[in-house]
């Protein structure tokens, strides 16, 4: 009986902590992020309709850049009324051929839709196995990115293309594989990043010189 009992607990609070491992849940209807505190909410008495309100996602974004893509993000820091709500939004846009690099969200599942244009999207599953997971999309199709996976969207079409996407984080967080690995600050030493990726210091040194 003892043993149960233990057991039970054990389990119990194997899954509290998963619980805690993502965002919890409000223990009130809302707390609107307070501007002048990171740790309080806004007095729900002084909430007003627009800090529930975004404008903009309507607008194409810059896409003059070398990647050919532009994020337009919605979380907490532009929409005070998703604190502790544990979902934001992106809108995504392309240039032909237009690349959102490979990253990963390491807080939140992404799933987006296809508004307008053709899109190559995949992922990479972890390790051992690596599986890369890839389909074109066309408009009005959903795809979705678990949370942490290494993935990329590209414009494979000859016009532009527009995404929508809603992640499980109100922060989901990005890291762009190539910025992060060649980019670091302070830089990653080369030895290390040649020995990974069995090439020669100068392939290091140039990567690590565009980023």
């Amino acid at each position: 009986m003892w043993n149960r009992f233990i057991l039970l607990n054990v389990i119990a609070l194997t899954f509290s902590f998963l619980a805690l491992a993502y965002e919890p849940s409000p223990l009130q209807d809302f707390c609107v992020a307070d501007p002048s505190s990171s740790v309080t909410c806004k007095n729900p008495m002084q909430v007003q309709a627009a800090d529930f309100f975004f404008s903009g996602l309507h607008l194409r974004g810059n896409t003059s850049n070398q990647l050919g893509s532009k994020v337009t993000p919605v979380f907490a820091t532009q929409l005070p009324g998703l604190n502790t709500l544990g979902i934001s939004m992106v809108r995504i846009d392309y240039a032909p051929w237009g690349l959102n690099p490979p990253h990963t969200h390491p807080r939140a599942t992404e799933i987006l839709t296809v508004l307008e244009g053709t899109l190559q999207v995949g992922f990479v599953t972890s390790n051992p196995d690596n599986r890369f997971i890839t389909k074109v999309l066309q408009k009005g199709d959903v795809f979705v990115f678990p949370v942490g996976l290494v993935h990329f969207q590209r414009n494979v079409g000859n016009g532009n293309a527009v995404v929508i996407a809603a992640l499980s984080s109100q922060n989901p967080g990005a890291i762009t594989i190539a910025n992060a690995v060649f980019g670091a600050n302070p830089s990653i030493p080369w030895d290390i990043l040649a020995r990974a990726f069995q090439v020669d210091k100068s392939v290091v040194d140039q990567l690590q010189a565009k980023f």
